[in-house]
């Protein structure tokens, strides 16, 4: 199959420059971009892009996207009543059988947000795996430790090496846990086995609120970070989600380790957590990714929203405008979003590189005039911009109208239905 995007502006993310080209695809890999791409050559699909933008699909680095049952369940809530008293328990009811349903609402709404793949993190991996099979959807998902759901060290592993040979499959997995706070000697005896013998990297909550800091501290004498560290979890790399409160110590750790910190701008804010000191990230040298966290306490999942927030956020609590570049931002919601999720090639708009791009229309009045394109995504795009969602060689989405081979009416109403059944907490 080969595809030809014709008389685009193109943004590689390699650097700033945005050039004028086409962009020729095989199969589902970028096989010429650039001014010099032969348009006359035999394609099996020619898209006129009228000079709009194309560049990589923003990579969600931190999302649970089956609690679109939970959105606007649980809200004006502090972090622990909200996971406590609202989501562990509802989440309680979860089976077999409503995971799939659930997590295609959430992959609509990604299209929608240019998003084209996320490091997903929930229940049921199989299940999440069928959703994005069946929609064509790239994912990275993360296997926990369980052996009530099947999930024993010999399992996790066993899945770790079956669902990562292929480099350039759809969906892969990877190996961590949900935070330090919930796990007990068992898991951290067992994910220890797992990351050794596998060789995974590692991913986790860690320091999203300040009293589960404290509470750390009090219980072992050190950070979440630390104990990680004291437990070898990072020796493979990985990524921690949120990282709003981090120790000098702990930068230097996540530094010195290559771990990723995937912030969440909008549910930190939401949830009053705090804001994650980005700015002070970035000066130690740390690696910065974004993610929209799951539909319950965001609720939005919408890489617009995030990155606006992530800058807007950083400059108040700085007192400095000039604290973080819209291009850095952008990165953060591309390449570095990649990285985390071990998706080297899916970086950038190149040869070699997968076909998931997406393409901004320059048209919308959000993009106009044009006096800095980096800039008006960052700061004045919407999800309204998006005029294609293409992953791996194929489009989903254009124009407004999903190019699946699946009733959407359909998916809502099975959603709604589970979601209705799901609500319920059970006394």
């Amino acid at each position: 199959m080969r595809t030809l995007l014709k008389n685009a502006k193109i943004l590689k993310m390699i650097d700033e420059n945005i050039i004028e080209g086409h962009v020729a695809i095989t199969d589902n890999m970028i096989s010429e971009v650039g001014p010099d791409v032969d348009i006359n050559a035999q394609y099996d699909k020619v898209i006129d892009c009228e000079g709009n933008l194309l560049m990589p699909g923003f990579k969600n680095a931190h999302t649970h996207s089956a609690m679109t049952f939970l959105r606007s369940k649980a809200d004006d809530s502090s972090l622990q009543d909200w996971l406590f008293k609202e989501i562990f328990p509802r989440e309680a009811n979860l089976h077999p059988g409503c995971i799939k349903e659930l997590t295609k609402v959430a992959i609509l709404e990604y299209l929608t947000s240019g998003i084209t793949s996320c490091l997903d993190m929930y229940f049921f991996i199989d299940e999440y795996k069928e959703a994005c099979d069946e929609l064509g959807f790239r994912s990275v998902f993360i296997g926990m430790y369980n052996p009530k759901d099947g999930r024993d060290v010999d399992s996790l592993i066993r899945m770790y090496k079956e669902w990562n040979q292929d480099k350039n499959a759809l969906n892969k997995m990877v190996i961590g846990m949900h935070a330090e706070y919930t796990a007990d000697e068992e898991q951290f005896m067992a994910m220890e086995n797992c990351l050794k013998t596998s060789g995974s990297p590692f991913y986790v909550h860690a320091c999203e609120t300040y009293s589960e800091v404290k509470e750390c501290i009090d219980k072992r004498g050190m950070t979440p970070i630390e104990y990680f560290d004291l437990r070898h979890l990072f020796d493979n790399g990985g990524a921690i989600f949120h990282g709003v409160y981090l120790t000098d110590n702990d930068m230097k750790i996540l530094k010195e380790k290559d771990i990723t910190v995937v912030s969440c701008p909008a549910s930190n804010m939401k949830l009053a957590s705090g804001i994650a000191d980005i700015t002070c990230m970035l000066n130690k040298g740390l690696r910065i990714a974004i993610g929209t966290d799951g539909s319950a306490s965001n609720n939005a999942l919408d890489m617009f929203r995030e990155m606006y927030l992530l800058t807007g956020l950083q400059k108040i609590a700085t007192k400095n405008p000039v604290s973080i570049s819209a291009f850095e931002v952008l990165k953060m919601a591309t390449v570095n979003g990649a990285i985390a999720m071990n998706l080297d090639n899916a970086k950038y708009l190149e040869v070699g590189q997968l076909a998931d791009i997406i393409m901004i229309d320059l048209m919308r009045p959000s993009m106009q005039p044009i006096n800095n394109i980096i800039s008006n995504l960052v700061y004045s795009g919407g999800k309204d911009v998006v005029k294609m969602t293409m992953i791996n060689g194929k489009i989903l989405y254009f124009d407004g109208k999903f190019l699946i081979n699946e009733d959407i009416s359909e998916i809502y109403k099975k959603a709604q239905s589970l979601t209705d059944e799901l609500g319920i907490i059970k006394q």
